[in-house]
């Protein structure tokens, strides 16, 4: 016969044995999902984007194809424009300005100025959310450059008036000139006319400013370096689980080669990116200061035109 109490045992440890099985599988259904979802959860990315040369045709080009890869990554949460330039051509800034404008419709995007971002520089920043400078920086010369060949007619035979003007009279000129500089300070005003403290017409003057005095006019928002900036990104964002990623969409180009100069400021159609060969043709330039081998006599600023933009 067997023993009763050894029974009794037998019993008791199939019961825990049973217990122990449901209690694990319970355990594995809780745990499991959350286990799943650490290993699973990727980091946000903030991307930050280097703007540190003079804007030109084939570096706008290179930007804003950059700028577009990063406003369709679902997996980029804001952008960084890191920037430290005195501007460049007219048509170029525009382009990135557009560029810049989109992608802050559907992502937040803040700028960090380090030495400058000045006229198409300030003018490709102003759809940021939020513009970090340093005490140093300058940012701010709102206003266009026109640089135009000689007037008159050449010793060559032309079919028509304007090809005497390399297809453009001089009333067209200035009404180009006056038509570029309203639309940047229009962007300006629209873009932060809530946070300048200054009117209109001061703005098409075409003053630039240093850090300080920047965040009070409202063409900047704080004192801050890159850190801060990104920081600022993550924020606006609403992440805080985020790796930075750094992008250089377009190499450095010298002032000097806007108009086609070399390095000491002679004139060369080599490379030149607004320049044709064989061909003097009409600039327009958003640029800090005057480019190298441009005589001042050569250029009429924005400060020049009507102010009453």
């Amino acid at each position: 016969m067997d023993n009763p109490i050894d029974a009794r045992v037998v019993t008791a440890l199939q019961s825990y044995t049973v217990l122990a099985i449901v209690a694990l599988l319970i355990g594995a259904t809780v745990i499991a999902p959350f286990a799943t979802g650490i290993v699973s959860s990727e980091p946000d990315r903030i991307a930050v984007v280097d703007i540190d040369e003079t804007i030109t045709g084939p570096s706008a080009q290179e930007t804003v194809r950059q700028l577009r890869q990063l406003r369709t990554d679902s997996s980029v949460k804001a952008v960084v424009l890191r920037v430290s330039s005195p501007g460049g051509s007219a048509a170029a800034s525009e382009k990135m300005y557009l560029a810049v404008n989109r992608l802050a419709d559907e992502k937040p995007v803040i700028t960090s100025v380090g030495q400058y971002a000045a006229s198409g520089a300030y003018y490709t920043a102003v759809p940021s959310e939020e513009i970090y400078v340093t005490p140093a920086s300058i940012v701010g010369h709102v206003g266009v450059i026109g640089v135009a060949p000689g007037d008159g007619l050449s010793s060559q035979s032309t079919t028509g008036a304007d090809k005497a003007h390399r297809g453009m009279t001089r009333d067209q000129y200035y009404a180009a000139l006056e038509s570029m500089k309203r639309a940047f300070v229009g962007a300006v005003m629209t873009e932060r006319g809530d946070r300048i403290s200054v009117s209109r017409a001061t703005v098409a003057e075409a003053s630039a400013y240093h850090g300080g005095r920047a965040v009070q006019t409202g063409y900047a928002d704080e004192i801050g370096g890159i850190e801060a900036a990104i920081a600022g990104a993550a924020e606006a964002a609403g992440t805080s689980n985020y790796e930075v990623n750094y992008y250089d969409p377009a190499k450095p180009v010298s002032l000097a080669s806007l108009l086609g100069g070399s390095a000491n400021g002679t004139a060369s159609s080599q490379g030149a990116p607004y320049t044709y060969q064989g061909v003097d043709s009409v600039h327009f330039l958003m640029i800090y200061g005057t480019p190298e081998g441009v005589h001042a006599n050569s250029t009429t600023t924005a400060r020049e035109v009507n102010a009453d933009a």
